[in-house]
């Protein structure tokens, strides 16, 4: 024992170090729990102030004894090499444990465990923690809106065949896939559209006609964010490249586009589109507010999906530009075929960052009288018999919306890796 060094444990006595480190680490986490759920102070003998501290100053000292360089095992490595490299970090480490413990405990008793999860009425909330009866009643709802029950196959019929159509595209034969952007650009959102048309709207084939207004719930998120991402992306490369043109016309009318749109707030473009614009259309004219919503976020997120996109063309090097033309390409042909490609690879991140802004910006169609899933639960909380509960409706909405942007996010990072290129 003589020859241990506690200021600076080593690999020699690597059992005894992670063996006292377990034991001082645990014994802080134990000491909080205890004093913090159960108020039983292991170390009340001590002064209050030194007390209060004790969880941070085990946990402290449980780090260091670990903190050995190159002990060869790969976990505790990652974990000195992560959280553990000084005694700051250290501090930071287990004060981050100790309040993650804090929240996480409280949240897992209202969130799960005295939470409520059978009845069908408010009587059935009779525990502290959440109601999620109330989204089991109100689930129809929050998914298609206002949309008449027996009809709601209707968008389920929709959406299955769209996302099936959007799969297809992984299963394009290599000699086809030259022909991808032209599917997924022009022939999926012309589908897309005339089954939304045709099938959820209705009035034909003997088809009940269910007005947009109708229309709301999670199921409407998804149609706005749908049709908003596919055209918002083109007519932001065609803003980007007009911005670098060298016919003024085109640069200037590009640059006061992108200005106009990145200078107002979307809720006022909202509000413009949905109570103003009808105003201008000639006497018998008539557009669907919904079309106007979608048409409106669309020049929106153009206006920012094009500044990013300026970012990647002014990225690359003039030499890509000269090589290109010194092979007799045009300026579409140069682009399409050796700019934009390498433009667009350069900003995934950037592009990925507007569209995750797009679908979370959705819910502000709520201003305009379109319920979607946000919109649903403003309606559905002052329901006379449901007050009371808007807590688990948003937490609710904030599942939904994290999981449909994480999965945006995710596929965005694969793209990233997919063409990833060394410069």
């Amino acid at each position: 024992m003589s020859n241990i060094n506690f200021l600076k444990p080593n690999k020699e006595n690597l059992n005894l170090f992670l063996a006292l480190g377990a034991l001082f680490f645990f014994l802080g986490i134990i000491d909080f729990c205890l004093n913090n759920f159960y108020e039983k102070n292991i170390t009340g003998f001590l002064p209050r102030f030194i007390s209060f501290f004790t969880p941070l100053i085990f946990g402290m000292i449980g780090l260091h004894l670990i903190r050995i360089e190159y002990s060869g095992i790969k976990f505790l490595d990652e974990i000195n090499k992560n959280i553990n490299t000084n005694n700051f970090n250290a501090a930071l480490s287990v004060s981050i444990i100790i309040l993650i413990i804090f929240g996480v405990a409280p949240l897992l008793n209202w969130f799960i465990l005295d939470a409520n999860f059978v009845g069908d009425t408010k009587e059935a909330c009779t525990g502290g923690g959440a109601c999620w009866v109330y989204i089991k009643v109100w689930f129809n709802r929050f998914i298609y809106g206002m949309y008449p029950n027996a009809e709601q196959w209707r968008v389920n019929a929709t959406f299955i065949i769209v996302l099936t159509l959007m799969g297809l595209g992984y299963f394009f034969p290599a000699k086809f896939k030259k022909y991808l952007t032209f599917y997924y650009v022009i022939f999926l959102p012309i589908i897309s559209f005339l089954l939304i048309y045709y099938l959820i709207s209705g009035g034909e084939f003997g088809l009940e006609w269910v007005e947009t207004g109708a229309w709301g719930g999670l199921s409407l998120t998804f149609i706005v964010s749908f049709f908003s991402l596919i055209f918002c992306f083109p007519i932001g490369m065609m803003l980007a490249l007009g911005r670098r043109s060298d016919l003024g016309v085109i640069k200037y009318s590009s640059l006061s586009f992108i200005e106009f749109w990145r200078g107002v707030p979307l809720i006022t473009v909202l509000f413009m589109s949905a109570v103003m614009f009808p105003m201008f259309l000639p006497d018998g004219t008539y557009v669907d507010k919904l079309i106007r919503v979608i048409v409106a976020i669309t020049l929106f997120e153009a206006a920012y999906t094009a500044e990013v996109i300026r970012g990647g063309l002014q990225a690359l090097p003039r030499g890509q530009y000269d090589a290109a033309k010194s092979l007799g390409m045009g300026y579409w042909k140069m682009h399409l075929l050796v700019i934009l490609p390498q433009a667009l690879k350069l900003v995934i991140p950037g592009i990925a960052n507007t569209f995750l802004a797009l679908v979370k910006d959705t819910p502000l169609i709520f201003v305009v009288g379109l319920l979607e899933l946000v919109g649903m639960l403003n309606l559905a909380k002052t329901n006379p018999k449901w007050l009371g509960f808007s807590m688990e409706g948003y937490v609710f909405a904030g599942i939904i919306f994290w999981i449909i942007c994480y999965s945006m996010s995710k596929y965005s990072q694969k793209l990233e890796l997919k063409f990833k290129t060394d410069r």
